[in-house]
């Protein structure tokens, strides 16, 4: 797929990846829909793309559909979704805020299948191309990122469904895993107190963190190709072929870290959203 000329929804796109993303498809012509939160932000993006920007909760389904048809009204159709928009909490199962769990869920999973279904027919119509941003920890479930993780597994399960669902339409479903990127999001998680250390203290490539730019341009490859998956770093491909190992690797690591993790957070109350995106997500759902 030319992206020149092609009609580009991305969510999410106030910052991070899916500002990242939406400046590289600018750059190879694409016509840019920019849906999310953080309206000053999110516009600011959208005027250096050249592209328009609609200011929308991919929970909302009513909402999410409104915009999709200005989309449409705008653009007169659409040929590629990455639907990316995403939040992170802090916290084990135990002592976490439920509202942070919850929403972490709402948004990340439930705000990926109203996308997905807001944008399906104009997809259909345009035989184009959907990438569901799913991650590392679809694959590799640590402690304090259970919420995180059940999204993301439950986003790759939906897009292998999805694949099957409308390949005979014409559609391609593409899945994007990430490890460790060195946006807004990550960046405060590393700062708390408990999940930071807890984080950092993974052995090896686990803990590394890349930079967004590497992100850009595997999405941007990825829609040339309507990749089936995009992995950044390229291990995280080779990861997927043994995940039935990944819980004993994890549960043993997490025998030296998680109980004095699991004392601070349960007695300082020190779970919730983090990072920019999730005060946005947090003043949609107070």
């Amino acid at each position: 797929m030319d992206v020149a000329g092609k009609v580009v929804v991305v969510t999410g796109a106030a910052r991070g990846i899916g500002a990242e993303v939406a400046r590289r498809l600018a750059g190879r012509g694409a016509k840019l829909a920019l849906v999310g939160l953080e309206a000053d932000q999110l516009h600011q993006v959208a005027a250096e793309c050249g592209g328009r920007a609609w200011e929308a909760d991919v929970t909302d389904r009513e909402a999410l559909e409104r915009t999709i048809a200005g989309v449409v009204d705008h653009y007169g159709g659409i040929d590629v979704v990455v639907a990316n928009a995403g939040i992170a909490a802090t916290g084990f199962i135990r002592s976490m805020d439920p509202d942070a769990f919850e929403r972490v869920i709402e948004v990340n999973l439930l705000g990926v299948w109203r996308t997905v279904r807001a944008c399906l027919p104009h997809l259909v119509a345009s035989r184009g191309y959907c990438l569901v941003v799913s991650s590392l920890a679809a694959i590799v479930h640590i402690p304090g990122n259970a919420a995180y993780s059940a999204a993301k597994a439950g986003c790759e399960a939906f897009a292998n469904s999805l694949r099957a669902e409308v390949r005979h339409l014409g559609v391609d479903v593409g899945t994007a895993y990430f490890s460790w990127i060195a946006t807004d999001m990550v960046n405060s998680a590393d700062e708390h107190p408990v999940f930071g250390p807890l984080r950092n203290g993974m052995p090896g490539l686990a803990s590394k963190k890349y930079p967004v730019s590497d992100v850009g341009k595997a999405v941007v490859k990825g829609i040339d190709r309507r990749a089936r998956s995009i992995h950044v770093p390229s291990w995280v491909g080779g990861l997927k072929l043994v995940r039935a190992l990944t819980p004993k690797v994890v549960e043993r690591q997490a025998r030296k870290l998680v109980p004095t993790a699991d004392r601070e957070m349960a007695t300082n109350d020190l779970s919730g959203l983090v990072g920019p995106g999730g005060t946005a997500a947090k003043k949609q759902n107070p």
